[in-house]
């Protein structure tokens, strides 16, 4: 892209086109804190023939990222259960029904944490899902027994919705290694018929090849959902996969398998854009966050059943529910607009980290997540300096560094990489993490010898 189409597409085109994005008609108007309470009674539910009777909430609530808080006994964080209490009762006095966890999830702690918050609610009032995360141990022992504490953690007698956690990876191979040849797709299949599961399915990270095999399998286990990473900026191709998530959605459309969606907004990313970009959809729509396009966008797609977000924040739960309360689609024209700006983010060079953190721990203690987060969140604010010759250099130089020892304590910073790539196999965006932590460190020594 020259600079003349990049100033194009960052252009508005008048102020009519800008106010016809904002769908004047809705009563909620200015900013965020001017838009009066949030609403309790308009959230959106989707309903699919294979999903049952289920009416699910278009806004589904991603466990992954619960807040945590320093540990008394000094080892670590913990989760703070009384924010995740508060959470969860607001997230359903507003309408939102369906929770997501994982036995691997804020290292270990998600489950628990979500369960004893759910249990203070009525079993019928929500939905539940979890997964089978046997990644460093597949034996039929291990499994089982990570399935039945699943049980005990969320402390209830079924569950809702249950994956095959993050196949692709390893190809298929290591689906059959995880759950074909151990017995517990089989045993699994055995627990929906009993109801103790009442709807099976994965998630995804890989090639269109396996991905295509997956489904393939449609016919033999009966896949009653699938759960994709989705957004507008990988929409077309993700830089991961090389795979766009039209094509992953559209296959399973086809099917009729209805979708789940994970990473709406990238790990966070989408709502963290260049100052030019959040200003050119401000423009576009001033009454809306930043995020809330991201979510209509997947919610206009018809055959999601619902979003996840991982909202560690209340304003972030509050912002959401707005979104979908109800959900305004979007038009076609406020599609392609979206679709331009996702060429203009496309231009800024970050590194595709959702902060996942099934990177971590490391072996060596490096903090991977915060060093790469820290580099993407400079790169948006335009703090990664390439030369004496720009002309904030110095201000420039001076944050990423104050900034990244802020943000990443001595002991863990990208200096302390020896490249065991160990890390590499678990990533699901398929980052090179020792060659980005290497280029980071490089990048940072450069800083630091330039004494100005």
């Amino acid at each position: 892209m020259d600079r003349r189409e990049f100033l194009k597409i960052l252009g508005v085109t008048s102020a009519t086109a800008a106010l016809a994005g904002c769908n004047a008609g809705q009563e909620q108007t200015g900013a965020v804190g001017e838009l009066g309470p949030v609403p309790t009674d308009k959230m959106t539910y989707r309903s699919f023939p294979a999903l049952g009777e289920d009416k699910v909430s278009l806004l589904g609530y991603g466990c992954m990222r619960w807040p945590t808080i320093p540990n008394p006994e000094g080892k670590g964080d913990i989760i703070d259960q009384e924010a995740v209490n508060g959470l969860v009762d607001y997230a359903i006095e507003h309408g939102v029904n369906f929770f997501d966890t994982s036995p691997v999830y804020v290292q270990g702690m998600s489950e628990r944490a979500t369960g004893i918050a759910l249990k203070r609610h009525p079993r019928e009032s929500y939905y539940v899902s979890t997964k089978l995360s046997n990644f460093s141990d597949s034996s039929r022992e291990n499994s089982l027994a990570m399935y039945h504490r699943s049980f005990r953690e969320l402390q209830v007698d079924y569950i809702d919705y249950y994956l095959l956690h993050s196949l692709g990876g390893g190809g298929m191979d290591n689906f059959r290694k995880r759950y074909v040849d151990n017995g517990m797709l089989d045993f699994l299949q055995e627990e929906r018929k009993a109801g103790r599961i009442r709807h099976l399915g994965w998630s995804f990270h890989g090639s269109k090849e396996v991905f295509d095999e997956l489904l393939s399998l449609h016919d033999t286990y009966h896949w009653d959902f699938v759960l994709l990473q989705m957004n507008y900026v990988d929409w077309h191709i993700a830089k991961g996969s090389g795979i766009g998530a039209e094509y992953l959605y559209t296959e399973c459309a086809k099917r009729g398998i209805p979708v789940m969606v994970m990473e709406p907004l990238l790990g966070g990313r989408l709502s963290k854009l260049p100052d030019h970009i959040v200003g050119r959809l401000k423009q576009r729509c001033p009454e809306r966050s930043v995020a809330s396009w991201a979510f209509r966008f997947l919610g206009t797609q018809p055959n999601v059943f619902t979003v996840l977000s991982g909202m560690t924040y209340m304003e972030h739960l509050q912002d959401n529910i707005r979104s979908f309360s109800p959900l305004v689609p979007l038009t076609e024209e406020e599609t392609q607009f979206l679709f331009d700006t996702a060429k203009l983010i496309e231009q800024y060079p970050t590194i595709p980290c959702n902060d996942c953190k099934y990177c971590m721990p490391c072996p060596y203690g490096i903090d991977i997540p915060a060093i790469l987060l820290h580099y993407n969140k400079c790169v948006n604010e335009g703090n990664v300096p390439e030369s004496r010759q720009d002309e904030n250099y110095r201000k420039a130089r001076r944050a990423f560094l104050v900034g990244y020892d802020r943000s990443v304590p001595k002991l863990r910073q990208a200096d302390h990489c020896i490249g065991c790539k160990q890390c590499n196999h678990h990533c699901p965006q398929r980052i090179n993490i020792p060659k980005e932590l290497h280029k980071i460190d490089a990048f940072i020594e450069k800083l630091k010898q330039d004494t100005l």
